[in-house]
């Protein structure tokens, strides 16, 4: 368990692997965002077809599983600190987490990348666009690129009213709308892998296509949009599975451990 201060001075933690052989430090580091927001990753074996952590241990990264405000398992009070402030504190605790592996000598600074699935892969999408400068790479999974839409196109938008948001989807819109990846697109240098199913209705795929159709657009930054036929809210077919931890595994190869732009 690694622990480290917010810069609002709230104490956090996560689960951090060390690269195998804990030979080459600091390392090329991967972030793995959980999604909800309202889950957490327990120390233990935390490897997923999404999130292949040892894998990519073993391989020679340092991979952070953080927890950030808005997790379970702290209690109640805890997993409603991100409540209608999606994108806010919540995601600078990612930040802040990078600086304190970098701090304390576990992470290269210059060799970021980051990772997750539905609310992860909204966080890697913000970290991709707001945050441009500081990663290397983004592997984005059935995450979200705009909030505006997003609310008015899942099967959960009472959920997102009651648990997340706390307002209804068709009412502040320039909030939601600075709380969207795609408002900090034109800012984005960070090449950006995206990936979900065609069948997805917890986060419409369109929300993956808007931000591809917008880097592709723009054309400053390279881009990758795989779908996968018939999958739902994550990879159910084995086949589907393997193709996404290798494609993650090969873009985070060639772009954060390798170095290439």
């Amino acid at each position: 368990i690694f622990h480290y201060q917010a810069r609002d001075g709230l104490g956090l933690s996560g689960v951090l692997m060390r690269p195998l052989g804990d030979s080459e430090l600091p390392a090329p580091l991967i972030l793995m965002v959980h999604g909800g927001p309202e889950g957490h990753r327990r120390d233990g074996w935390l490897t997923t077809y999404s999130a292949p952590g040892q894998l990519a241990a073993a391989r020679g990264y340092a991979v952070y599983y953080p927890n950030y405000r808005g997790s379970t398992g702290r209690g109640v009070a805890f997993s409603k600190l991100g409540q209608s402030d999606a994108a806010g504190a919540e995601f600078d605790d990612l930040v802040d987490a990078v600086d304190a592996l970098v701090e304390a000598g576990i992470a290269d600074r210059e060799k970021v990348g980051v990772t997750g699935g539905s609310y992860g892969g909204y966080a890697t999408a913000w970290l991709a666009t707001r945050y441009s400068d500081r990663f290397r790479a983004g592997v984005m999974f059935v995450g979200i690129s705009n909030k505006l839409s997003k609310g008015m196109t899942t099967d959960i938008p009472v959920e997102d009213i009651m648990v997340h948001t706390r307002f209804n989807p068709y009412t502040n819109w320039q909030f939601s709308l600075e709380r969207s990846p795609i408002f900090y697109v034109e800012k984005c240098r960070t090449p950006l892998l995206i990936a979900g199913g065609t069948a997805d209705t917890r986060v419409h795929p369109s929300q993956s296509l808007q931000l591809y159709r917008a880097l592709k657009l723009i054309g400053k930054t390279l881009v990758r949009y795989v779908r996968y036929p018939g999958e739902e809210h994550g990879n159910r077919r084995a086949a589907a599975r393997d193709d996404y931890a290798r494609r993650l595994m090969r873009w985070m190869d060639h772009f954060v451990s390798e170095g290439n732009t």
